[in-house]
């Protein structure tokens, strides 16, 4: 196991094997070639909205809000495992969590990028973003959103960048079969690393500034997200508890996509000595933890409401709890929540394929949760609904909408794997200097 290696003794050894899933392989061609063939068909779904309008999808007068901006709550959610992973684990001295840190930040940065995309695409008129920064009020929740996902996308990315200067550096030199301008690229973003003292002083103290730095900002993109529905009186959205919920319920996607890219990683990259079953098995228990805690939340959200039984609130809860959208309501509970709690528990189901399995379900339940916060209660606004059309009261995506989404997906995807392609996967020098650190204590 990676934990029980001698860094230094074994250095060349881990450099190799780190460093040998950069060269491009036949695999990696198709697999990218079908993120991009996928790209470019929601692309053109894309310029089918920008010449038609919205009316190419199921927003209509009723719900404004619907598949793109539950898509864009997912997004930021499962950023924030940057955060969470990196700076919170980080400072607090973790050091199983070491292996896993880019990953993290990969998936943070590509998925805050994005996030901000999908913005843009929600917009009917998207040649006018730059209005809400020049006649942004300062009292709009979306002002401040655009601004934390601007800030902490950059955070991200220079939390990724500074411990990769010296792994950067180590590609420039050992990357023995890699191209010559791929090598003068790695030269250049290594900034003249020697691996001086005062070099290292600078890293640390710069990742240990970031890490603090991040804490926040991450906590304020997802509460100021859920402050957008939160400081409106819908039913279902009328809740003090929106920021706390968001973040908790961040935290359990963003820990599953790390579960899920950890196992493509370790399998596909053959990462087993590295990426070990005692790491799954510490973030399925994270995994856990994190979910306890959302579960929490999910009881309180639903338990007050339904206590009280307001008119509005008893109609909203109708919907969810055995009305049109039941099925998805209970199948996001037990299958993305609850039986995911109990199964990991054992250690059995904490295996990297079994853990694998489970993160799936989480995942795709953490986006379906979102999909149920933001639609139903779109469809029960306080007026009544009067001479429209069925299809301007429920809400149903189109094609165009569904492939617009997949195409987001398909770019966060794209993004992960040019940057797991193209850097070290595990932080090399990291691990290494650490190591050297904890025996001249």
């Amino acid at each position: 196991m990676l934990n029980n290696m001698d860094y230094k003794e074994n250095y060349d050894k881990v450099v190799s094997d780190l460093l040998r899933p950069i060269y491009i392989t036949r695999s990696f061609k198709r697999w990218f070639a079908f993120l991009v063939v996928g790209l470019a068909i929601s692309i053109f779904a894309y310029s089918l909205q920008i010449k038609l309008g919205l009316g190419v999808t199921g927003l209509r007068d009723i719900t404004t809000w619907g598949m793109y901006i539950s898509n864009f709550v997912f997004f930021v959610a499962t950023s924030l495992v940057g955060m969470l992973i990196t700076a919170v684990l980080g400072l607090l001295g973790i050091k199983w969590a070491a292996p896993l840190t880019r990953i993290a930040e990969i998936i943070a940065l590509a998925f805050a990028a994005v996030a901000g995309l999908v913005i843009i695409i929600d917009m009917g008129r998207p040649d006018r973003l730059l209005n809400v920064f020049i006649y942004g009020r300062f009292q709009s929740p979306i002002l401040w959103d655009l601004t934390v996902v601007i800030t902490y996308t950059v955070i991200s990315a220079l939390l990724l960048y500074l411990p990769l200067i010296p792994d950067l550096k180590i590609c420039a030199e050992r990357l023995e079969k890699g191209h010559p301008l791929q090598r003068k690229l790695y030269q250049i973003l290594s900034l003249g690393w020697s691996d001086h003292p005062e070099q290292v002083k600078i890293i640390q103290r710069g990742i240990r500034i970031l890490s603090i730095l991040i804490i926040p900002i991450a906590l304020a993109i997802h509460t100021v997200t859920s402050w957008l529905f939160a400081v409106t009186m819908r039913p279902g959205w009328d809740s003090s508890i929106f920021g706390p919920y968001f973040v908790t319920g961040a935290f359990v996607s963003g820990t599953a996509a790390v579960i899920l890219a950890m196992y493509f990683f370790r399998r596909n990259y053959h990462l087993k000595a590295y990426i070990t079953d005692f790491h799954f098995d510490k973030m399925a228990k994270l995994l856990v933890l994190v979910s306890l805690v959302y579960l929490y939340f999910n009881i309180n959200e639903f338990l007050v409401p339904g206590y009280k039984l307001k008119r509005a609130d008893a109609v909203h809860l109708h919907a969810l709890f055995s009305g049109h959208y039941a099925w998805i309501f209970w199948g996001t509970q037990v299958f993305g929540l609850i039986l995911p709690i109990i199964l990991l528990v054992f250690r059995f189901f904490r295996k990297p394929a079994n853990a694998f399995v489970i993160a799936l379900f989480v995942l795709a339940g953490s986006w379906l949760k979102r999909y149920l916060i933001v639609v139903p209660t779109m469809e029960h606004p306080f007026l009544p609904v009067q001479h429209l059309p069925p299809s301007f009261v429920v809400y149903t995506p189109t094609l165009i909408e569904i492939t617009i989404t997949m195409g987001t997906i398909f770019l966060a995807l794209i993004i992960i794997t040019v940057l797991s392609k193209f850097l070290p996967i595990i932080p090399i020098w990291e691990m290494v200097h650490s190591e050297e650190h904890n025996k001249k204590e």
